[in-house]
């Protein structure tokens, strides 16, 4: 499911990241497991970017480790997904149309190094696409978009809001902490 650009790029940062050596299967497995509550962590799924099992799981959570290009960075995003996120994350990284068939959720307790909040495929921030540095959160997806009417699409709000509204991959951000100092 991971394209073949990411798992290229998550073997190339091996050799540089000393911080998640190839032999560091314990760094990877303590920083993906660090994006959910230690209940959920203590049954996950540990996934690394190239589709390789970490470790083995009994819980309804895949969880996996920052994208080896954050990492590259200095960054941390590590997130827990359930079921319906791991679809999710197919059908975006793919750029296929999705939608929930039920109610999904991901945990990002460890916060983010940024998004924009309109444009799903935006590497980068600018003027015009409300890049968001977000703290710790959950994302939730929902069934029927109608679910997300009234649900601010503002990130600065103070509360939940729509991220990516208007398209397939559209969903509901709920901050659980502050978003770190910029």
């Amino acid at each position: 499911m991971i394209r073949p650009a990411i798992s290229a790029i998550f073997v190339g940062c091996l050799a540089v990241c000393p911080a998640f050596a190839a032999d560091d299967k314990e760094a990877l497995i303590t920083d993906a497991l660090s994006a959910a509550s230690p209940e959920i962590a203590k049954t996950a799924t540990v996934m690394d970017w190239d589709n390789s099992m970490l470790k083995h799981g009994t819980g309804a959570y895949t969880c996996m480790p920052t994208p080896p290009e954050v990492r590259a960075k200095g960054g941390r995003e590590p997130m827990c997904l359930d079921k319906i996120w791991v679809e999710w994350g197919d059908a975006w990284m793919n750029k296929k149309p999705f939608k929930a068939k039920g109610v999904g959720i991901a945990f990002m307790l460890a916060g983010d190094t940024g998004a924009s909040n309109i444009d799903p495929f935006a590497t980068a921030g600018t003027p015009s696409n409300q890049w968001v540095v977000e703290g710790p959160h959950l994302m939730v997806l929902v069934p029927d978009t109608a679910q997300l009417e009234g649900i601010s699409t503002d990130p600065n709000n103070g509360g939940p809001y729509v991220m990516w509204k208007g398209t397939p991959y559209a969903h509901i951000m709920v901050p659980v902490a502050n978003r770190p100092k910029q």
